[in-house]
């Protein structure tokens, strides 16, 4: 009998970050120590359902970003509750066996807004990353963008509407707030999708349009000029930073393509070229921006450097992409954590925390 640790790498997903998950649940279960753990990959297609997959064979197009996609897999399934997850085979009821930990990389929405890690914490199985209330006020750019403030955090000046008041949003009391160039984007999203930049009247109706076909809730943000910088973070109470790196896009902006698709989209200064005393600050924001938001496992935070040396809080995000050329885990290995020692790193903080949270009392 294996006495390895089984980790559910859970993957997919009904979010238009869909191939991006694809993309990081590869990297994870090629790197990942297979001599401590055992791999169970779930892919969740586009329509929510649940399968487990065959691990040598769960991606078509693997090495294509353009055309990746999930494998077919026969075993539909779903995570029992109880004092250990089990897997349950959908056409007969079957048990397929306990996972020990999940690690969920599923990007954007019913994957990094708390809705999976509602469920998991249902089913009573550590999981790695932010539990729900860190992962949803995190997801939501208006409210991070309002808790950061009220912790004395530097952010960029935005405005937030509804779907509801998409009739109501005028031009010319954006720009006079905001100026221009300015950003819109979808509350609730990640990977630069549904984002625009807008410079001129005749692409903001177009732009508000394009983010509300995202989600519900769009901010429209204050262009800021500055060097684009990304911080690693790691860890439950007593996180650490990692080395920052910086992001020198080579187009308009940092966008989904540049991010996952064209190569030349951006330059990847790896570490940020930067004075020591600025390094300490940059890590110490991004420190207090994951205590402020409740993170916990991971996060990326991304920061403007503007040239008079403001710090700027962008956003951070709690389930970073973890593909082979994503930052989070290069930087991390720039400061001497390689991906296999990261991984490794992730699932002992998640079973940490679910041992503290078990001592918990559940009666009164």
């Amino acid at each position: 009998m294996s006495n390895k640790i089984k980790v559910g790498v859970l993957f997919g997903g009904r979010s238009v970050e869909h191939e991006v998950s694809l993309q990081s649940a590869k990297n994870i279960i090629s790197t990942i120590n297979k001599d401590k753990y055992e791999v169970v990959p779930i892919g969740i297609d586009k329509d929510g359902r649940w399968y487990l997959q065959d691990q040598t064979n769960f991606l078509l197009h693997a090495d294509n970003p353009k055309l990746i996609t999930l494998s077919k897999s026969s075993k539909e399934v779903v995570i029992s509750q109880g004092d250990k997850a089990n897997l349950i085979d959908l056409s007969n009821g079957d048990s397929l066996g306990f996972i020990d930990v999940v690690f969920p990389v599923i990007h954007g929405p019913f994957g990094e807004d708390g809705t999976i890690q509602g469920l998991l914490k249902l089913a009573n199985i550590p999981f790695i990353g932010a539990s729900v209330l860190g992962s949803s006020v995190a997801m939501d750019k208006d409210v991070m963008k309002r808790l950061l403030r009220d912790a004395n955090i530097s952010i960029g000046k935005f405005l937030t509407y509804r779907f509801a008041s998409k009739e109501n949003i005028d031009y010319h009391i954006v720009t006079k707030e905001l100026g221009l160039p300015l950003f819109v984007k979808p509350a609730n999203l990640g990977s630069s999708v549904g984002i625009s930049k807008v410079s001129q009247k005749s692409e903001f109706e177009t732009a508000i349009m394009e983010a509300f076909q995202f989600d519900n809730k769009i901010i429209v943000e204050e262009f800021i000029e500055g060097r684009e910088i990304e911080c690693s973070v790691l860890g439950n109470e007593n996180p650490i930073a990692s080395i920052p790196g910086e992001i020198i896009p080579q187009r308009d902006f940092y966008s989904y393509n540049a991010k996952y698709i064209d190569e030349s989209g951006a330059l990847l200064e790896l570490p940020a070229k930067l004075e020591e005393n600025q390094i300490q600050q940059i890590q110490q924001i991004s420190i207090n921006t994951y205590k402020t938001l409740s993170c916990e496992g991971m996060a990326r935070v991304d920061i403007f450097l503007q040239e008079n040396g403001k710090m700027i809080v962008n956003e951070i995000n709690t389930i970073p992409g973890f593909t082979d050329i994503s930052m989070y885990p290069k930087l991390w290995k720039l400061s001497g954590i390689s991906q296999t020692e990261l991984i490794d790193r992730l699932i002992q903080l998640a079973m940490d925390r679910f041992e503290k949270e078990s001592k918990l009392k559940t009666s009164y």
